[in-house]
């Protein structure tokens, strides 16, 4: 028999888990059988009309929030970073030579999140939670140093057609699924304390650009921003000829750092600037 006993709850009225499990056993007729009879809630047709889309945006930006508070995170450190990116022991898997080279990366994602969930020991690992993609490449190095650390990391997995299952390092009950990028992006953010970027494609390009508006236009705090390898960087953005073309302003270069390994990156997490070049007009956004 199945239990529809209500769930602690902080009114008196009729559960709504208890109507669900009674509205299964109704008498078949004409009547019960029609779509328009189902609980809204319980109707997938109805749910994901597209005149239901601001409600499931709303569930994705609830359903992980309130895990998460539930869990207990306080704060994260936000990897981002290619998926393509091998280990360096299965490099020979990698299609360039170039993400053969970029495997290193692999080990210092996986080294800087070890140490930082190391260093979170004494909170109970709620603060500076590690949280990634979720999956492959340097998500995975991210996500599986946490775990070598004993400690707690968060994945925020999106629908793909590509896609494969989440890997395995993430903590089960830190590990969501998204139908909406800009939802995905604003939980990266929401409770970021440092944000890292290794290299990687579109994806991370998207991810790291828009971080890095936000903080320019004073729309998230001025934190911890760090790009790891600037030869990669630097060859694929020049960032010096948006200064000097005006569309930037010479000291936007000042709200990120280029590092090389995970000692240094947690040596300029420690050192950074407790105010910066927005930080006078920076509020976060509630």
């Amino acid at each position: 028999m199945t239990d529809t006993k209500p769930m602690d709850r902080r009114h008196p009225l009729r559960n709504s888990r208890v109507d669900q499990e009674t509205a299964r056993h109704i008498p078949d007729t004409p009547q019960t059988r029609s779509p328009s009879y189902k609980l809204a809630f319980t109707d997938d047709e109805f749910m994901f009309r597209d005149e239901l889309r601001p409600v499931r945006l709303q569930l994705e930006l609830l359903k992980p929030e309130i895990l998460m508070e539930e869990f207990g995170v306080e704060s994260t450190i936000v990897l981002f970073g290619g998926a393509r990116i091998p280990a360096p022991d299965k490099k020979e898997t990698a299609k360039t030579e170039t993400l053969a080279e970029l495997s290193k990366y692999y080990d210092e994602a996986r080294d800087f999140s070890r140490i930082m969930t190391e260093r979170a020991k004494g909170n109970g690992h709620r603060e500076n939670v590690i949280v990634t993609g979720g999956g492959p490449g340097v998500m995975e190095a991210g996500n599986r140093g946490a775990k070598d650390a004993g400690g707690l990391s968060i994945g925020l997995n999106i629908v793909l057609p590509h896609e494969q299952a989440p890997n395995e390092y993430v903590t089960p009950e830190l590990c969501f699924n998204f139908h909406y990028f800009a939802i995905r992006k604003m939980h990266f953010l929401m409770r970021a304390k440092a944000i890292v970027v290794f290299p990687g494609g579109f994806g991370t390009l998207d991810e790291m650009f828009e971080s890095l508006t936000l903080i320019q236009t004073g729309r998230m705090n001025r934190v911890p921003f760090l790009l790891f390898g600037r030869s990669f960087w630097e060859n694929i953005i020049n960032w010096e000829a948006l200064a000097d073309a005006g569309t930037i302003s010479p000291k936007d270069l000042e709200l990120f750092k280029f590092v090389e390994t995970a000692e240094e990156a947690v040596r300029a997490i420690d050192g950074w600037p407790e105010e910066g070049p927005r930080d006078e007009i920076v509020g976060r956004e509630s």
